[in-house]
């Protein structure tokens, strides 16, 4: 087997795990970003987990992830006035936890908040349901965040 390919089934093992938990509390949550196209056929790879969840369950989102991993807390960023972003160290893999989300384009910020008719699909993933955030609006993001080629993928 590739690196690459042990490295992705590393980190879908991690998502399975996730969603196993944030399922099981009831959590409004979905991935987003590069996972989110991966999931669903449009890029080859992705990086790391980007989770999007409703503001009012940002704590019990955190709970669970902290149950897994290491909080590595949040890096400031000018381009994102996000409100609650949190980086976490799963077994080596990078999961990014967003809610409040927000992005600053030409000086302006753009709410983008996780809603529930936003998630417009799921994906398996080791017998764990993955809802998925609609590619509409990460074809916005990504045109807020500069990032044309990869709203083209949405």
């Amino acid at each position: 087997m590739h690196r690459d390919d042990i490295c992705t089934n590393k980190k879908l093992a991690i998502l399975a795990k996730i969603a196993r938990r944030m399922n099981a509390a009831g959590l409004t949550w979905a991935v987003g970003a590069s996972l989110m196209l991966f999931l669903r056929g449009r890029v080859g790879g992705f990086h790391d987990i980007d989770i999007m969840v409703a503001e009012e369950q940002v704590a019990q989102a955190i709970g669970i992830l902290e149950g897994l991993g290491v909080n590595k807390g949040g890096r400031p960023n000018p381009k994102y006035l996000t409100r609650h972003f949190h980086e976490f160290d799963i077994d080596g893999v990078e999961v990014d936890l967003l809610a409040g989300y927000v992005i600053v384009s030409h000086g302006l910020p753009h709410e983008c908040p996780l809603r529930l008719e936003d998630i417009d699909s799921s994906a398996m993933v080791l017998g764990e349901a993955i809802p998925l955030h609609a590619l509409a609006e990460w074809r916005r993001y990504y045109i807020l965040m500069g990032k044309p080629e990869k709203a083209k993928r949405c």
